[in-house]
Protein backbone atom coordinates (compact mmCIF):
# COMPACT_ATOMS: atom_id res chain seq x y z
CA UNK A 1 0.00 0.00 0.00
CA UNK A 2 1.44 3.36 -1.11
CA UNK A 3 2.43 5.71 1.70
CA UNK A 4 0.56 9.01 1.85
CA UNK A 5 2.96 12.00 1.40
CA UNK A 6 2.78 14.97 3.68
CA UNK A 7 2.40 18.51 2.32
CA UNK A 8 6.04 19.33 3.06
CA UNK A 9 7.29 16.26 1.16
CA UNK A 10 5.08 17.08 -1.81
CA UNK A 11 6.52 20.62 -1.95
CA UNK A 12 10.11 19.33 -1.66
CA UNK A 13 9.62 16.79 -4.49
CA UNK A 14 8.01 19.43 -6.70
CA UNK A 15 11.05 21.67 -6.17
CA UNK A 16 13.44 18.81 -7.04
CA UNK A 17 11.54 18.12 -10.27
CA UNK A 18 11.62 21.82 -11.15
CA UNK A 19 15.35 22.06 -10.49
CA UNK A 20 16.07 19.08 -12.73
CA UNK A 21 14.03 20.58 -15.54
CA UNK A 22 15.86 23.88 -15.25
CA UNK A 23 19.22 22.11 -15.35
CA UNK A 24 20.10 23.23 -11.85
CA UNK A 25 20.74 26.78 -13.16
CA UNK A 26 19.24 28.59 -10.25
CA UNK A 27 21.21 31.68 -9.17
CA UNK A 28 21.72 32.12 -5.49
CA UNK A 29 21.29 35.69 -4.27
CA UNK A 30 24.13 36.93 -2.09
CA UNK A 31 24.14 39.75 0.30
CA UNK A 32 27.28 41.71 0.93
CA UNK A 33 27.65 42.01 4.63
CA UNK A 34 31.32 42.91 4.63
CA UNK A 35 30.63 46.53 5.41
CA UNK A 36 28.35 45.62 8.31
CA UNK A 37 30.89 43.12 9.67
CA UNK A 38 33.61 45.79 9.55
CA UNK A 39 31.40 48.19 11.48
CA UNK A 40 30.64 45.53 14.09
CA UNK A 41 34.36 44.77 14.46
CA UNK A 42 35.16 48.46 14.95
CA UNK A 43 32.42 48.77 17.57
CA UNK A 44 33.71 45.66 19.33
CA UNK A 45 37.25 47.11 19.40
CA UNK A 46 35.98 50.37 20.85
CA UNK A 47 33.98 48.52 23.48
CA UNK A 48 37.05 46.46 24.48
CA UNK A 49 39.15 49.63 24.74
CA UNK A 50 36.51 51.23 26.98
CA UNK A 51 36.37 48.15 29.21
CA UNK A 52 40.19 48.16 29.41
CA UNK A 53 40.19 51.84 30.41
CA UNK A 54 37.55 51.22 33.08
CA UNK A 55 39.57 48.29 34.41
CA UNK A 56 42.70 50.42 34.64
CA UNK A 57 40.78 53.13 36.46
CA UNK A 58 39.40 50.64 38.95
CA UNK A 59 42.85 49.20 39.52
CA UNK A 60 44.26 52.68 40.09
CA UNK A 61 41.46 53.48 42.52
CA UNK A 62 42.04 50.18 44.32
CA UNK A 63 45.74 50.97 44.73
CA UNK A 64 44.91 54.45 45.99
CA UNK A 65 42.37 53.05 48.43
CA UNK A 66 44.86 50.64 50.00
CA UNK A 67 47.76 53.06 50.23
CA UNK A 68 47.09 54.91 53.48
CA UNK A 69 50.61 56.28 53.72
CA UNK A 70 50.23 58.54 50.68
CA UNK A 71 46.60 59.72 50.84
CA UNK A 72 44.50 61.02 53.70
CA UNK A 73 41.41 59.27 55.05
CA UNK A 74 39.13 61.97 53.64
CA UNK A 75 40.42 61.30 50.15
CA UNK A 76 40.01 57.54 50.56
CA UNK A 77 36.45 58.03 51.85
CA UNK A 78 35.61 59.98 48.73
CA UNK A 79 37.02 57.15 46.60
CA UNK A 80 34.96 54.61 48.52
CA UNK A 81 31.88 56.70 47.92
CA UNK A 82 32.53 56.69 44.18
CA UNK A 83 33.15 52.94 44.18
CA UNK A 84 29.85 52.36 45.95
CA UNK A 85 27.97 53.42 42.81
CA UNK A 86 26.83 50.54 40.58
CA UNK A 87 28.10 50.66 37.01
CA UNK A 88 26.13 48.88 34.32
CA UNK A 89 28.70 48.07 31.63
CA UNK A 90 26.03 46.69 29.30
CA UNK A 91 24.12 49.95 29.45
CA UNK A 92 27.36 51.86 28.90
CA UNK A 93 28.13 49.72 25.84
CA UNK A 94 24.62 50.15 24.39
CA UNK A 95 24.74 53.93 24.87
CA UNK A 96 28.15 54.12 23.24
CA UNK A 97 27.02 51.94 20.34
CA UNK A 98 23.91 54.06 19.76
CA UNK A 99 25.98 57.23 19.78
CA UNK A 100 28.44 55.83 17.23
CA UNK A 101 25.69 54.55 14.95
CA UNK A 102 23.86 57.88 15.06
CA UNK A 103 27.15 59.67 14.24
CA UNK A 104 27.76 57.51 11.16
CA UNK A 105 24.16 57.82 9.98
CA UNK A 106 24.27 61.62 10.29
CA UNK A 107 27.52 61.71 8.28
CA UNK A 108 25.95 59.57 5.58
CA UNK A 109 22.96 61.88 5.38
CA UNK A 110 25.25 64.91 5.16
CA UNK A 111 27.27 63.30 2.35
CA UNK A 112 24.09 62.51 0.46
CA UNK A 113 22.86 66.10 0.78
CA UNK A 114 26.22 67.41 -0.48
CA UNK A 115 26.09 65.05 -3.46
CA UNK A 116 22.57 66.19 -4.28
CA UNK A 117 23.65 69.81 -4.08
CA UNK A 118 26.56 69.18 -6.46
CA UNK A 119 24.29 67.36 -8.89
CA UNK A 120 21.83 70.25 -8.88
CA UNK A 121 24.64 72.69 -9.64
CA UNK A 122 25.79 70.50 -12.52
CA UNK A 123 22.26 70.30 -13.91
CA UNK A 124 21.88 74.07 -13.60
CA UNK A 125 24.94 74.59 -15.80
CA UNK A 126 27.44 75.69 -13.15
CA UNK A 127 31.04 75.40 -14.40
CA UNK A 128 34.42 75.46 -12.71
CA UNK A 129 35.15 78.74 -14.45
CA UNK A 130 32.09 80.38 -12.92
CA UNK A 131 32.96 79.08 -9.45
CA UNK A 132 36.52 80.36 -9.78
CA UNK A 133 35.32 83.75 -10.97
CA UNK A 134 32.89 84.05 -8.04
CA UNK A 135 35.69 83.14 -5.62
CA UNK A 136 37.91 85.82 -7.12
CA UNK A 137 35.11 88.40 -6.89
CA UNK A 138 34.72 87.59 -3.19
CA UNK A 139 38.45 87.77 -2.45
CA UNK A 140 39.25 90.89 -4.45
CA UNK A 141 37.80 93.43 -1.96
CA UNK A 142 39.74 91.80 0.89
CA UNK A 143 43.00 91.65 -1.11
CA UNK A 144 42.73 95.17 -2.48
CA UNK A 145 45.52 97.23 -0.89
CA UNK A 146 44.93 100.85 -0.08
CA UNK A 147 47.47 103.13 -1.77
CA UNK A 148 49.57 105.43 0.36
CA UNK A 149 49.34 109.20 -0.11
CA UNK A 150 52.66 109.27 -2.00
CA UNK A 151 51.50 106.48 -4.36
CA UNK A 152 48.23 108.32 -4.99
CA UNK A 153 50.13 111.55 -5.77
CA UNK A 154 52.40 109.74 -8.24
CA UNK A 155 49.41 108.20 -10.02
CA UNK A 156 47.62 111.56 -10.23
CA UNK A 157 50.73 113.27 -11.64
CA UNK A 158 51.20 110.60 -14.30
CA UNK A 159 47.52 110.81 -15.30
CA UNK A 160 47.45 114.59 -15.71
CA UNK A 161 50.95 115.66 -16.81
CA UNK A 162 53.63 114.56 -19.28
CA UNK A 163 57.32 115.26 -18.61
CA UNK A 164 60.61 115.45 -20.50
CA UNK A 165 64.15 115.58 -19.08
CA UNK A 166 65.14 119.16 -18.24
CA UNK A 167 68.86 118.46 -18.92
CA UNK A 168 71.22 115.58 -19.62
CA UNK A 169 73.61 114.86 -16.78
CA UNK A 170 74.63 112.60 -13.94
CA UNK A 171 72.49 112.10 -10.83
CA UNK A 172 74.64 113.47 -8.01
CA UNK A 173 72.03 113.21 -5.23
CA UNK A 174 68.74 111.30 -5.19
CA UNK A 175 65.42 112.13 -3.54
CA UNK A 176 65.00 111.25 0.16
CA UNK A 177 67.37 110.73 3.04
CA UNK A 178 71.05 111.29 2.27
CA UNK A 179 73.77 108.99 3.55
CA UNK A 180 76.01 111.94 4.37
CA UNK A 181 74.95 115.42 5.46
CA UNK A 182 76.88 118.55 6.47
CA UNK A 183 75.99 121.99 7.65
CA UNK A 184 75.40 123.07 4.03
CA UNK A 185 73.77 119.84 2.87
CA UNK A 186 70.46 118.93 4.62
CA UNK A 187 69.72 115.30 5.54
CA UNK A 188 66.34 115.20 3.78
CA UNK A 189 66.64 115.90 0.06
CA UNK A 190 63.39 117.17 -1.49
CA UNK A 191 64.36 116.69 -5.13
CA UNK A 192 66.91 115.13 -7.50
CA UNK A 193 70.26 116.81 -8.25
CA UNK A 194 71.52 116.50 -11.83
CA UNK A 195 75.17 117.53 -12.22
CA UNK A 196 76.09 119.37 -15.43
CA UNK A 197 78.51 121.98 -16.70
CA UNK A 198 78.02 125.58 -15.64
CA UNK A 199 75.81 127.40 -18.14
CA UNK A 200 74.09 124.25 -19.53
CA UNK A 201 70.66 125.24 -20.88
CA UNK A 202 67.69 124.03 -18.80
CA UNK A 203 64.49 123.13 -20.67
CA UNK A 204 61.02 123.26 -19.17
CA UNK A 205 59.96 119.73 -18.41
CA UNK A 206 56.26 120.59 -18.90
CA UNK A 207 53.94 123.31 -20.10
CA UNK A 208 52.82 125.72 -17.41
CA UNK A 209 52.88 129.17 -15.80
CA UNK A 210 55.86 130.70 -14.01
CA UNK A 211 54.37 131.36 -10.57
CA UNK A 212 57.72 132.22 -8.92
CA UNK A 213 61.02 133.62 -10.16
CA UNK A 214 63.37 134.35 -7.27
CA UNK A 215 67.02 134.72 -6.25
CA UNK A 216 66.48 134.39 -2.48
CA UNK A 217 66.94 131.52 -0.04
CA UNK A 218 68.86 128.24 -0.16
CA UNK A 219 67.59 127.55 -3.67
CA UNK A 220 69.50 130.57 -5.01
CA UNK A 221 68.19 131.60 -8.41
CA UNK A 222 65.19 129.37 -8.98
CA UNK A 223 61.87 129.02 -10.83
CA UNK A 224 58.55 127.45 -9.88
CA UNK A 225 56.32 126.46 -12.81
CA UNK A 226 52.71 125.40 -12.16
CA UNK A 227 50.50 123.16 -14.30
CA UNK A 228 47.19 122.27 -12.65
CA UNK A 229 47.94 120.83 -9.22
CA UNK A 230 51.51 119.94 -10.22
CA UNK A 231 54.44 122.30 -9.62
CA UNK A 232 58.09 121.95 -10.65
CA UNK A 233 61.09 123.66 -9.01
CA UNK A 234 64.29 124.44 -10.97
CA UNK A 235 66.91 125.60 -8.42
CA UNK A 236 70.57 126.75 -8.08
CA UNK A 237 70.44 128.29 -11.56
CA UNK A 238 73.10 130.64 -12.97
CA UNK A 239 70.68 132.74 -15.04
CA UNK A 240 66.87 132.81 -15.37
CA UNK A 241 65.34 133.32 -18.83
CA UNK A 242 61.68 133.79 -17.76
CA UNK A 243 59.90 135.84 -15.15
CA UNK A 244 56.84 135.44 -12.92
CA UNK A 245 53.58 135.37 -14.90
CA UNK A 246 55.14 134.01 -18.12
CA UNK A 247 53.55 131.00 -19.83
CA UNK A 248 56.09 128.43 -20.99
CA UNK A 249 55.95 125.46 -23.33
CA UNK A 250 57.43 122.02 -22.80
CA UNK A 251 61.02 122.02 -24.09
CA UNK A 252 61.43 125.81 -23.90
CA UNK A 253 64.77 127.04 -22.50
CA UNK A 254 64.04 128.69 -19.14
CA UNK A 255 67.39 128.95 -17.31
CA UNK A 256 71.07 127.92 -17.07
CA UNK A 257 72.77 125.41 -14.72
CA UNK A 258 74.56 127.20 -11.87
CA UNK A 259 75.69 126.85 -8.26
CA UNK A 260 73.78 129.65 -6.50
CA UNK A 261 72.29 129.39 -3.04
CA UNK A 262 73.18 126.45 -0.80
CA UNK A 263 75.15 124.49 -3.40
CA UNK A 264 78.46 122.61 -3.52
CA UNK A 265 78.90 122.69 -7.30
CA UNK A 266 77.14 123.24 -10.64
CA UNK A 267 73.94 121.22 -10.85
CA UNK A 268 70.17 121.49 -11.29
CA UNK A 269 67.97 120.77 -8.27
CA UNK A 270 64.84 119.32 -9.95
CA UNK A 271 61.81 119.02 -7.69
CA UNK A 272 58.21 117.86 -8.37
CA UNK A 273 55.23 118.50 -6.08
CA UNK A 274 51.56 117.55 -6.13
CA UNK A 275 49.38 119.92 -4.07
CA UNK A 276 52.69 121.02 -2.49
CA UNK A 277 53.48 117.44 -1.41
CA UNK A 278 56.94 116.44 -2.67
CA UNK A 279 57.41 113.23 -4.68
CA UNK A 280 60.48 111.50 -6.09
CA UNK A 281 61.11 112.86 -9.64
CA UNK A 282 62.61 109.50 -10.66
CA UNK A 283 59.24 107.85 -9.96
CA UNK A 284 57.74 110.14 -12.62
CA UNK A 285 60.36 110.11 -15.41
CA UNK A 286 63.82 108.77 -16.25
CA UNK A 287 66.55 111.30 -15.49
Amino acid sequence: MERTLSVEEKIRRAEEIYEKRQGNNRKVATINVVGKEKKDIKLLKKMLIQILICTILYMAIYIIQNNKYVFSEDFINKINEILSYDTDFMELYNNTKDSILSFFSSNQEQNKSEENSLNQNAIGGATEENVTKESIDILEPEQERKLSQVEQDIENIKKTTTFIKPIDGIISSKFGQRDKATGNVPKNHTGTDIAANLGTKIKSSTDGEVVLSSEEGDYGKHLKIQIGEVSIIYAHCNNLYVKQGDMVKQGQEIAEVGSTGNSTGPHLHFEIRYQERKVDPQSILEL
